[in-house]
């Protein structure tokens, strides 16, 4: 008993000193998370939690490393809010070299109480863009780009930076390298690696809060933090290069099941796309109009496949398949939008896979019977039973026993041709006896 108690006080101890070292450890972490691709919801949760385990840790700061080209103004408002509102010193570093914090990732790096860029790396060019990829025009499009420069300006003046640089980069779509941005005061540190980066930062005061805090990061134990699965899969939806296949896909798969009814998979795995490209508009602005006209363009092959309009309702499909291609994604939202190669790529698909197979269906239908009752006509079998003229007697074809009538009197093991179906009964007459037949 004694040597029970005394063991349990000593797992005692040791989970105490554990805890103690963990609480230093902590007191010494730096949380480390990789931003590699398009600012969006999931990317804000991403960063939400990360801050929120930061505190959590005591951690002496977070890290971002980033290289985006860009994404949606919503999450990154939603990520600016985060940063400046943040209980943990956080550090922006763009890398690695040649890569950039372009549109979106412009504002998250000016947010952060440190931006920093690797050598050989970009940032701006933040304008808004249209569906054709260039500048917004109009009082709407003059409306989204003073609100875009006015919030640009207000994350520079809160952190100190170069407001007038800033303004340019939503307008002109201004982009410069790590030197300018430093010379320019956009950023306040180049550094080569993530070492060189705590060393310069050492030393820096940020404020959080209503509080000045002086940074030391030199020697600290850095934790890396990934997504949750959740959150990487809706990060990987938020491509809309992506989300456009899985609608052209879903359509393609619901087509083949239409038509051919009974093979299941196609269906099944068109659902499974559809699903998902739904799932991903929870974190990428869709634009109705556009999806809506992309179906109708869907809609429009089908119809000349199997109801056909001498070519009408085929060019009427694509023009109206392209055109909600086009406007699938609210540019007023992100900078990102659908390759247009692939648009072309998939129009052409589409037309070429629902015209062909609908033509071959229509060729199938309008073709000779091959099955059921009205398919035995002209097949031959033999007499089982006599016929006479005014008397049936049986037939057997196709391994079944059927009443036959004739004009003419036919033998027991004669064959007979198949001339009609009326209900259970054929209409037969004799061949000639050099003629197969069936059993």
């Amino acid at each position: 008993m004694i040597a029970i108690l005394a063991l349990s006080v000593c797992v005692l101890g040791v989970i105490s000193r554990g805890g103690r070292a963990i609480a230093q450890d902590d007191a010494r972490t730096i949380v480390l998370i990789n931003i590699d691709g398009s600012i969006n919801a999931a990317v804000a949760e991403y960063i939400e939690d990360s801050l929120a385990d930061a505190v959590r840790r005591h951690a002496l700061a977070l890290v971002i490393e980033m290289d985006t080209p860009g994404g949606l103004l919503s999450s990154a408002k939603r990520i600016v809010k985060d940063l400046l509102g943040a209980q943990v010193p956080v550090i922006v570093y763009v890398e690695p070299s040649g890569a950039s914090a372009a549109s979106a990732g412009m504002f998250v790096t000016l947010a952060a109480n440190i931006a920093a860029m690797a050598p050989g790396t970009t940032i701006g060019a933040a304008h808004p863009v249209e569906l054709s990829g260039g500048g917004l025009t109009g009082a709407v499009g003059q409306k989204i780009e003073n609100f875009t420069a006015s919030l640009a300006q207000a994350i520079a003046r809160q952190r100190g930076r170069n407001q007038k640089w800033v303004e340019d980069a939503v307008r002109q779509s201004v982009a410069i390298g790590e030197r300018q941005a430093l010379d320019q005061h956009v950023i306040d540190i180049v550094a080569r690696d993530l070492n060189d980066l705590f060393a310069q930062a050492s030393g820096r005061e940020v404020k959080i809060g209503d509080q000045q805090h002086v940074l030391q990061l030199t020697g600290a134990m850095v934790y890396r933090r990934q997504m949750s699965l959740g959150q990487r899969l809706l990060d990987t939806l938020s491509d809309p290069n992506l989300v456009y296949l899985l609608v052209t896909a879903g359509l393609l798969g619901l087509y083949f099941e239409f038509s051919h009814p009974g093979v299941f998979f196609p269906g099944v795995a068109g659902a499974i796309c559809l699903l998902l490209a739904l799932a991903s508009f929870e974190v990428l602005p869709i634009n109705i109009s556009g999806l809506l006209l992309l179906l109708l363009g869907a809609a429009l092959l089908m119809a000349e496949a199997f109801m056909p309009t001498h070519g009408v309702a085929a060019v009427g499909g694509i023009v109206s398949f392209v055109l909600g291609s086009l406007f699938f994604v609210d540019s007023a939202e992100t900078n990102l939008y659908v390759s247009r190669s692939l648009i072309a790529g998939a129009a052409a698909a589409l037309a070429v896979i629902f015209i062909g197979i609908g033509t071959l269906i229509v060729r199938r239908r309008h073709g000779p019977i091959m099955t059921g009752r009205e398919g035995l006509v002209g097949e031959v079998g033999e007499v089982r039973l006599e016929i006479a003229p005014g008397a049936a007697g049986r037939i057997f074809i196709h391994g079944e026993s059927w009443r036959a009538v004739s004009d003419e009197p036919l033998k027991v093991g004669e064959r007979a041709q198949v001339e009609a179906v009326d209900g259970m009964q054929m209409k037969v007459r004799r061949v000639d006896s050099q003629r197969t037949f069936s059993t």
